[in-house]
């Protein structure tokens, strides 16, 4: 396998390194120390920042604003990001965007993009279902009446709800079809309820009482719901290979000063072989990845559909990113859970994107459906 990044995806990384370079994990409160949410709404400098360097259309058709890149060029600032626990909802508004351009109503595109590209709109998506471990699209209702659809049901643990002005929620029709409904944040029959994420951010409930649309907001195609829900999949895994690195270089900087007997603990035996172990996770996470997001992007065939690779580098970054940020925790001894030293932060932010679109558990089932549908040799 090639992963050689083109010309156009380097110059995405060096734009979104020279617009993350200052930003810092501890620029809110600590979420071991905060009851509630860290705060009440994302970072919009840094929103702002990333717009204005073009980094919000970046996988958007120029047509609407937007670079022209792919799924890897966005996974490869998602990376980024997440290496300085960035407050954004980048992935979120960037999957939902690439989901209405290619599936929406081209009206519907052209009125929205421009303006996400431009960082005048924030969008969002339910993904999670009613517990975080059922179909989202199973979670609510749809029903026509006349020309509009009418929704109900209940969403958890949505992203960014609060501030979003638009959120996608799917829903399985009469028919036992999916569609994805574009829901105003403070449209009539919506209510929010507060959760809070492991990493003190701010979540929504999200409760549907006869949610009426019209077909402008709504996107029926088939096979909508599952293209933004491998691409939130796929920029999760990106999201969490970033933090990881991030992490690994913490506890490397850290057991390279820490010294114990007269010699730094990184010489010691078993501590190069568990950080050594953790190089192969995050290896492993990588290649995954870019597999997973090489087949959103190009469209090619394999083995198995585009989804098999999705899980395999869910089912990697679940698991590693969990290992590598225990292990962390191990070799920072106390200081790991100091509040004045991020590790913790990462710890908590690893945590959410563990769970985040289904743990290692729900995509390790998903692979086997796949595979005895689709049997290998």
């Amino acid at each position: 396998m090639d992963f050689t990044f083109t010309e156009e995806q380097q110059a995405a990384v060096e734009t979104a390194k020279a617009v993350f370079k200052d930003v810092t994990p501890d620029a809110v409160p600590s979420p071991a120390l905060t009851p509630g949410a860290v705060a009440e709404d994302h970072d919009r400098p840094l929103w702002s920042r990333l717009a204005a360097a073009d980094l919000l259309g970046l996988a958007l058709a120029p047509e609407h604003g937007g670079s022209g890149l792919d799924p890897v060029a966005l996974c490869l600032v998602l990376r980024e990001s997440a290496r300085v626990l960035a407050r954004v909802p980048l992935l979120e508004t960037s999957a939902v965007a690439l989901t209405v351009e290619r599936h929406a109503h081209p009206r519907t595109a052209a009125e929205l993009l421009p303006r996400v590209a431009r960082g005048e709109l924030v969008l969002t998506a339910a993904s999670q279902g009613r517990t975080g471990h059922e179909p989202a699209d199973r979670a609510v209702t749809a029903r026509r009446d006349g020309a509009d659809w009418i929704l109900d049901g209940l969403q958890t643990a949505v992203p960014w709800a609060h501030t979003a002005d638009l959120i996608a929620v799917p829903a399985h029709t009469t028919e036992d079809r999916t569609i994805l409904a574009l829901v105003p944040r403070t449209h009539e029959g919506l209510t929010h309820t507060d959760q809070y994420s492991t990493s003190g951010e701010l979540l929504a409930e999200l409760h549907l009482d006869a949610v009426r649309l019209d077909d402008t907001n709504v996107i029926d195609t088939d096979g909508a719901w599952e293209r933004l829900r491998d691409l939130l999949t796929t920029g999760t895994c990106a999201l969490a290979l970033g933090l990881g690195e991030a992490v690994l270089t913490m506890t490397s900087q850290y057991t390279g000063k820490r010294e114990q007997f007269g010699h730094p603990v990184a010489t010691f035996q078993a501590v190069a072989v568990q950080t050594a172990d953790r190089y192969i996770d995050l290896r492993a996470m990588e290649a995954t990845l870019w597999q997973a997001a090489w087949r959103l992007s190009s469209g090619a065939d394999g083995a198995l559909p585009a989804a098999g690779d999705i899980a395999v580098a869910k089912i990697w970054a679940s698991e590693g990113v969990r290992r590598v940020v225990q292990t962390a925790q191990h070799l920072h001894g106390g200081f790991g859970a100091d509040t004045d030293y991020p590790l913790h932060r990462y710890h908590a932010w690893a945590k959410h994107l563990e769970l985040s679109l289904g743990p290692a558990a729900a995509h390790e089932e998903a692979l086997g459906d796949l595979l005895a549908a689709h049997p290998l040799g």
